[in-house]
Order: C-alpha cells, then sequence, then structure tokens
C-alpha cells in the first residue's frame, strides 16, 4: 500500500510558475509508474503527466506540453510537477497517483491508477 501527499500548490499569476511535490510512504516507489491527474470544478479529471519506475520516460499530455515537467527522486520517495507558462485553464485540483510495475501506454486511462492522494489546490489568475 503506498500512501501519497501532495503539497506546493497556491495561487499564482498567468505567465508564474509552481512546484507540486508528491511525498510517497508506505513503500518504495522506485518500482512504480507515478503521475499526476487534474481535477477542474465541473469537469471530468484530466491526465497530466506519467513518468516511468527509473525516470527515464515520461508522458505528458499534449495540453501541457513543453509547459509542465514530470520528475522523480526514488531515493526520497518523491514525485514533482514542474509547471511553467501557467495559464488560467490550469486552475484545478492536481492529484498525484501511482501504480505498480505498469508501462507508460495506458497512463491516460484514470481507472488504472489505484492509489490517489488528497490533492492539492492550483488556482491562476488573470
Amino acid at each position: 500500500q503506498v500512501q501519497l501527499v501532495e503539497s506546493g500548490g497556491g495561487l499564482v499569476q498567468a505567465g508564474g510558475s509552481l512546484t507540486l511535490s508528491c511525498a510517497a510512504s508506505g513503500r518504495s516507489i522506485s518500482s512504480y509508474v507515478m503521475g499526476w491527474f487534474r481535477q477542474a470544478p465541473g469537469k471530468e479529471g484530466d491526465f497530466v503527466a506519467a513518468i516511468s519506475s527509473s525516470g527515464g520516460s515520461t508522458y505528458v499530455a499534449d495540453s501541457v506540453k513543453g509547459r509542465f515537467t514530470i520528475s522523480r527522486d526514488n531515493a526520497k520517495n518523491n514525485v514533482y510537477l514542474q509547471m511553467n507558462s501557467l495559464k488560467t485553464e490550469d486552475t484545478a485540483v492536481y492529484y498525484c497517483v501511482a501504480r505498480f510495475l505498469a508501462n507508460l501506454s495506458t497512463a491516460p486511462v484514470r481507472s488504472s491508477w489505484p492509489y490517489w492522494g488528497q490533492g492539492t489546490q492550483v488556482t491562476v489568475s488573470s
């Protein structure tokens, strides 16, 4: 069982940057694919990005490609989401997710992720 706790959310102006962190506990995440989803009010949850267990491969949604970067530090059991050039449409609750020994091809499938954090709010003002 993996427990995930996100941090780093907040209020930022459009064009600004934020870095989200996800601290995992209960198990080493070195064998887990990690990712981020987000959900805006009244909308379906969207896949944002995922990273392979080694960190050697990433899968980033087209909507954030070139602006968001996912990374991980297995020694610290942490995952990060660096968000640059933020837009108002990036406003959402961001969730850290994990799944064991999986590849990245099905990362956008919400139901394929068994472990979820409680979420952290990101608000981008115009």
